[in-house]
């Protein structure tokens, strides 16, 4: 988010697209703005969908501070630096396959370098403490009960009193207090990623017993348990009931693999700040002996020929990582369990397997879905929408409007209905990509600037999903029709398709070109 006042440029966040590989193309198309012309960044956390460009917005220029709390801080030095070393090593192997060797080379979005440069210019403040990004603009953190040093931002400029909320943790969270911040607030621009969705509200207990049950009938299964896992919060989340399951004797200590570097490093940050950490009292608890911090790629290759053991890789949606080795190597099986314990957006490899695809194309090779799949929805660091609205209705009255996004257009637009009903404010946004508003004290937000609809189209399930479900099961569909012949017209069939799009395509150059 871009606010401007009196020539001054401030950005909340600057974040990554993740999801479909339409939605990441966004990455890197231009910026809104010039990245000199940005004074300062105010930064809710450190996932890469709130931080993951800034090594690209400093690539480009910007020069000023990026104001955050200390702990989110610690963790930007580990998380950008991965996310550098991510881009580099996709276009690298983007660019060795055979089917790209006729086309030019693929750029990273930014190295390994950007992001560490972008780390040094992290300001850090701690929460509740007033002070001025730059001159006009006054602002303080609020603790936002998400992941390890999340906040959200409250912003006063000329007057008008903003909060953006960041991403909300749920209640009975592990390790943070329940999120707070002031009420009474010109505007409120709040996320919505499970706008639609109230879970069961569990505690942590109840949430380890869940999560027993599940161990115990993966290993009777015989195979391994893998996990797909976000490599910050996650991870130390599940290691915390882990080692209280073993501690208690309620499962076996069994060897437990967290097959990821980054996750390794973000748990290291955690243990330095266990004392501040609620359920952990100052104890490292993940020094516990059954669990094995994999970080050379000998070792993790290794782990392909391991069996009955629980495997923890990132990355958590399965778009990129170890965990795709890992599912390669026990998704066709018939003992192995793949547990899902976090959210799954639109588009990703994750919820495709998730939503029951019988086949999934990993790395160009298509992979039988035989496993047992699973899911735990009460380990997720969003609130869900009973949480949320209770958070807005807190942060009343709201004199402007009420904006809400972060999320898919179903939960955002349920929300939105809740909130209207509610009267949480007179006035509720739902903005789309590149729109932009006139936020004054006491008013409705005035749209300035309409939205591109280009980027609206790349949100949610894009054709390269399609194309890999189609790609995936062609040949085996192929082969259920009764005869060669007839295989052979179906095959020219589809070619006709093709080309009839060919053809539209030359008709209207021809026409533009007339024109």
């Amino acid at each position: 988010m871009e606010f401007c006042h009196a020539g001054k440029r401030i950005l909340v966040d600057c974040g990554l697209f993740q999801g479909s590989r339409t939605l990441e193309t966004l990455n890197r198309t231009p910026f809104a703005f010039d990245a000199k012309r940005v004074d300062a960044v105010v930064l809710t956390h450190a996932h890469i969908d709130h931080c993951g460009l800034l090594p690209r917005l400093v690539a480009e220029g910007f020069a000023g501070d990026i104001w955050c709390t200390e702990q989110t801080a610690a963790l930007l030095e580990y998380m950008l630096a991965d996310a550098g070393r991510i881009q580099e090593g996709d276009a690298a192997r983007r660019n060795r396959r055979k089917d790209r060797a006729d086309l030019p080379d693929i750029l990273p979005i930014y190295t390994e370098q950007d992001a560490l440069a972008a780390w040094k210019q992290t300001r850090e403040i701690a929460r509740e403490e007033w002070f001025e990004p730059v001159p006009g603009f006054k602002a303080r953190l609020w603790n936002a009960g998400h992941i390890l040093g999340s906040a959200s931002v409250e912003l006063v400029i000329d007057e008008t009193r903003i909060l953006c909320s960041g991403d909300l943790g749920p209640k009975h969270k592990a390790f943070y207090a329940d999120p707070e911040s002031p009420a009474g607030f010109d505007h409120v621009i709040c996320e919505a990623t499970y706008g639609d969705r109230t879970r069961e509200d569990i505690t942590i207990a109840e949430r380890r017993t869940l999560l027993e049950a599940e161990i115990k009938a993966a290993l009777a299964r015989g195979g391994n348990l893998i996990i797909p896992v976000f490599a910050l919060e996650r991870t130390q989340e599940l290691l915390l009931d882990l080692a209280a399951l073993m501690e208690t004797k309620r499962i076996a200590s069994i060897p437990v693999f967290i097959d990821s570097p980054l996750a390794n490093r973000a748990t290291s940050v955690f243990a330095k700040y266990a004392d501040t950490l609620e359920d952990l009292n100052g104890e490292n608890i993940f020094r516990n002996t059954a669990f094995h911090f994999v970080d050379a790629t000998a070792e993790s290759i290794r782990l392909n020929s391991v069996s009955g053991a629980i495997i923890l890789a990132a990355s958590g949606m399965c778009e990129a990582g170890r965990i795709r080795h890992h599912l390669k190597h026990n998704l066709f099986k018939r003992d192995a369990t793949i547990l899902f314990v976090g959210f799954q957006a639109e588009g990703t490899l994750g919820r495709v397997i998730l939503d029951g695809a019988e086949r999934v194309r990993i790395w160009g090779e298509d992979i039988v879905v035989r496993a047992q799949i699973r899911r735990i929805d009460s380990y997720s660091a969003h609130a869900d929408q009973t949480d949320l609205i209770a958070w807005m209705e807190a942060r009343r009255p709201i004199a402007g409007s009420l904006f809400l996004g972060h999320g898919e257009a179903a939960s955002i637009d349920t929300l939105r209905q809740f909130a209207s009903a509610k009267g949480i404010a007179s006035s509720v946004v739902v903005p789309e990509l590149g729109e932009t508003y006139h936020l004054a004290a006491g008013q409705p937000a005035r749209r300035t600037k309409t939205g591109d609809p280009h980027l609206q189209e790349a949100i949610g399930r894009d054709w390269q999903n399609s194309y890999a479900d189609f790609a995936s099961n062609l040949k085996r569909e192929l082969a259920q029709i009764e005869d060669t012949r007839s295989r052979e017209r179906a095959v020219a069939d589809m070619r006709k398709v093709l080309d009839s799009y060919k053809h539209a395509r030359t008709e209207q150059a021809f026409r533009r070109r007339a024109h």
